[in-house]
């Protein structure tokens, strides 16, 4: 099984090089000993974007050459890049570009093309695959979980033990969860002068009303935020401390980047989430979260 960031370069370059072979997603899965499930999962975890929808737009911009640059009719190019029938070809051309192939070769129009996407030295991490950020807009949800003062410099090994205890066993106690296989790691109350935080294995729940005893509740206000997301050829549980610091050094190098248009509060709140369900027996998933604030001149 490749490592995360070979396998999404290896997709990427298969794409480009099938556009007039018919490549979809279920040869890619094959290919690669994924399901077709996982392998659509990841490639919208890492681009935002469905593979489907990905590879309609390079083949539909790739076919730009031959109606553009050639004579050839336009059911033969529909048929080349793999349409059945040429008014499907025209109605995928017509929904990508705002404008039928015919049109066009009269027009001379110009249209916008998706490139093909690619991956760069910022993305490995290790063995492992990292994006970010983007900038979202996370609603206000709520928390309940066992909270826990870490000190800084153990961070990286207590907050994966503490996360494992309260998997297993403490959320059981929890009534009232929203998507009970999502977990969250809640970072607040950081304090730099006596250098500890308090880290919060969590569950989103619906209210703050039934919170067990040795539990606590917290509520993320609605907050545009820094998201970063990490995948990892391991079970969730096996989020290590190297790759946790490689994460964290990408993160703050971000944080403390002059040009940057955002200023995140990452030394003040921050959280990761975990879809327990995304887990295929190969990669791991995760998203980190920070509010941010737009720089002023």
């Amino acid at each position: 099984m490749l490592k995360p960031f070979n396998l999404l370069e290896n997709v990427l370059v298969d794409i480009e090089k099938g556009l007039k072979e018919n490549v979809n997603a279920h040869n890619l899965s094959r290919k690669y000993g994924l399901s077709e499930t996982h392998l659509r999962r990841l490639f919208s975890f890492s681009f935002k974007q469905t593979i489907s929808g990905y590879i309609r737009s390079r083949t539909l911009a790739a076919s730009l050459d031959d109606l553009l640059k050639t004579d050839t009719s336009v059911i033969d190019i529909a048929l080349d890049y793999g349409f059945d029938y040429e008014q499907s070809y025209i109605r995928s051309f017509k929904r990508e570009f705002g404008i039928t192939p015919g049109v066009l070769r009269k027009t001379g129009q110009v249209v916008k093309i998706k490139p093909s996407l690619h991956l760069f030295d910022g993305n490995r991490l290790g063995d492992s695959a990292f994006f970010g950020p983007d900038f979202v807009m996370v609603p206000q949800f709520r928390i309940i979980g066992k909270s826990h003062r870490i000190p800084f410099k153990k961070s990286l090994k207590m907050a994966p033990l503490v996360a494992k205890q309260f998997w297993h066993n403490d959320r059981e106690q929890i009534r009232k969860m929203v998507n009970p296989n999502v977990y969250i790691g809640f970072t607040c109350n950081i304090n730099h002068e006596k250098m500890y935080s308090e880290y919060t294995p969590s569950v989103q729940v619906k209210n703050l009303t039934n919170i067990p005893d040795g539990y606590s509740g917290h509520t993320f206000g609605a907050s545009m935020c820094a998201r970063f997301r990490y995948i990892g050829q391991h079970h969730y549980y096996d989020i290590n401390k190297e790759a946790a610091e490689m994460m964290y050094a990408a993160i703050i190098q971000f944080a403390r980047d002059e040009k940057a248009k955002y200023t995140l509060f990452n030394d003040k709140i921050y959280f990761e989430r975990i879809d327990t369900d995304l887990y295929d027996g190969n990669y791991c998933q995760m998203e980190w979260f920070t509010p941010v604030t737009e720089k002023t001149a």
